[in-house]
């Protein structure tokens, strides 16, 4: 600090007063002031012989001017401890060539000038503003550049943030999916091993190629983050620094943040591909466990119509007068099953056809019969339904099923012991969906044709005839 001190006030021994700048050709007057002896000159022109020191304001003689070869050697030390003091405290507030305070910037040539540089050949042409008026407009550019780039940053870690949700939702499907394939084959023959193993490494490919790709498309957006955390960091630093590194390569740095654009991630779809298929030897095999099922009319809604041989339910037109007994649905247009299951494995076919809305599964016979239901193994039923082109399995709450093919016919597998009902897409051997859970007493067949809507859903459900081959009530 006293250094400083020093420096600035042999700076201003050395400092014209009329200019401001140092002297250059120090003359004395007859009052002992000093001055550059063209600015003496000029502050004397037009007066023939006395004049008044531009200080003191003391008459004087103008060709009394005396050079002062001490001042200028003063002058020339001044000079050397400015351009030290400037250099030691890391700045060059000194231009090098001429030892004079850079006070101008050069916006041609980009760079910082003193009044003597600006006088020169080499930039007497250009366009020279203050260096402090210089600064403060570069300084704002570049404070008006971080906002576009905070944003492009903040974009960035968002979109990198919803990568690795999606990355972590993937596995999620992918665990769900793997453990729906292992239990279902698990349960089957054992001569299906084989084909498990092929669905599951095709998972496994296709789970590796997607999470590849999104891991690729985090990796992206973490380089794009850390390039724009950089930059940012860059300004912030440049915006503090003095006026003369500041402005030192200000275009390329505005240049470079205003060419940043964010590279938006490959759109990498999650739904799974891999939709693993019943074999012809896997249905044959459920097919042994086929089981006659018939609709019971006591249980019908009174909006239902069964056909003679309760093989077929659809939505009627009217309300039918029947009994109202305590089996039957006053509410909800369901029918049960006659028969009632406990024990052992039975499989049934429905066919649904075209129908835009049906309810499909099993539920315990001891279920309320009126005023409106829950659809969840809580309350008694396992089932999935079709609502909106939309299929669930109606778990709490719903599962949404990813389905390759519209069905229209649907296995239903119910094993008691194992505490499983499964639901298979037919039409194409897919595996719909499993519940799990702990059976006791018995378990009845469940339709739901739901409402006609104006005919459009009118179509029947229609119970499929038991093969020939099937055993019915097989054992495990």
């Amino acid at each position: 600090m006293a250094t400083d001190n020093l420096v600035e006030s042999l700076r201003e021994e050395a400092t014209c007063p009329i200019c401001l700048e140092y002297f250059r050709d120090a003359v004395t007057i007859d009052c002992g002031h000093n001055f550059c002896r063209s600015c003496i000159a000029q502050c004397w022109e037009g007066s023939d012989t006395a004049a008044s020191c531009p200080q003191c304001r003391e008459t004087v003689q103008q060709r009394n001017l005396r050079p002062n070869r001490k001042l200028a050697n003063v002058v020339e030390i001044a000079k050397r401890f400015s351009l030290q003091a400037a250099k030691g405290a890391g700045e060059e507030r000194v231009c090098g060539e001429h030892q004079e305070t850079l006070k101008l910037f050069c916006e041609e040539d980009q760079t910082s000038v003193c009044v003597v540089c600006h006088l020169s050949r080499d930039h007497r042409d250009h366009r020279v503003v203050p260096i402090q008026e210089a600064a403060q407009e570069y300084k704002e550019k570049l404070q008006g550049a971080l906002g576009p780039l905070r944003k492009e940053l903040e974009e960035a870690l968002a979109l990198m943030s919803a990568e690795e949700e999606k990355t972590i939702e993937w596995q999620g499907k992918v665990k769900t999916r793997r453990e729906m394939i292992a239990g279902e084959y698990n349960k089957l023959h054992t001569l299906l091993r084989e084909e498990e193993q092929l669905l599951l490494q095709s998972l496994e490919e296709e789970e590796r190629e997607t999470l590849q790709r999104l891991q690729e498309n985090v990796t992206k957006l973490s380089q794009q983050s850390s390039s724009l955390q950089q930059l940012i960091t860059e300004i912030e630093e440049k915006c503090r620094q003095p006026v003369v590194e500041l402005l030192k390569d200000v275009k390329s740095t505005l240049s470079r943040s205003e060419n940043v654009k964010l590279q938006e991630p490959e759109a990498v779809s999650t739904d799974l591909k891999n939709v693993y298929k019943i074999s012809l030897d896997m249905r044959e095999a459920l097919k042994r466990f086929g089981v006659d099922v018939t609709l019971d009319p006591d249980t019908a809604n009174p909006n239902l119509v069964l056909s003679e041989d309760r093989k077929r339910v659809r939505h009627g037109d009217k309300r039918q007068n029947l009994p109202n007994n305590s089996e039957r649905f006053d509410y909800c247009v369901f029918v049960l099953g006659a028969e009632g299951f406990a024990g052992r494995r039975r499989y049934w076919e429905v066919e649904v056809g075209d129908k835009t809305g049906w309810n499909l599964g099993v539920c315990r016979e001891s279920v309320s019969r009126k005023g409106k239901v829950t659809l969840s193994p809580e309350d008694g039923y396992w089932a999935v339904w079709l609502r909106d082109g939309g299929y669930e399995a109606l778990t709490s709450p719903a599962t949404p099923l990813p389905v390759s093919a519209r069905p229209s016919r649907v296995g239903i597998f119910l094993d008691y012991e194992a505490g499983e009902v499964s639901f298979y897409n037919v039409t194409d051997r897919s595996h719909l969906f499993s519940f799990t859970d702990t059976f006791s007493g018995k378990l009845c067949p469940y339709f739901c044709p739901c409402n006609n809507a104006g005919g459009k859903n009118a179509a029947p459900l229609i119970i499929c005839p038991v093969p020939a081959q099937a055993g019915g009530n097989l054992g495990p």
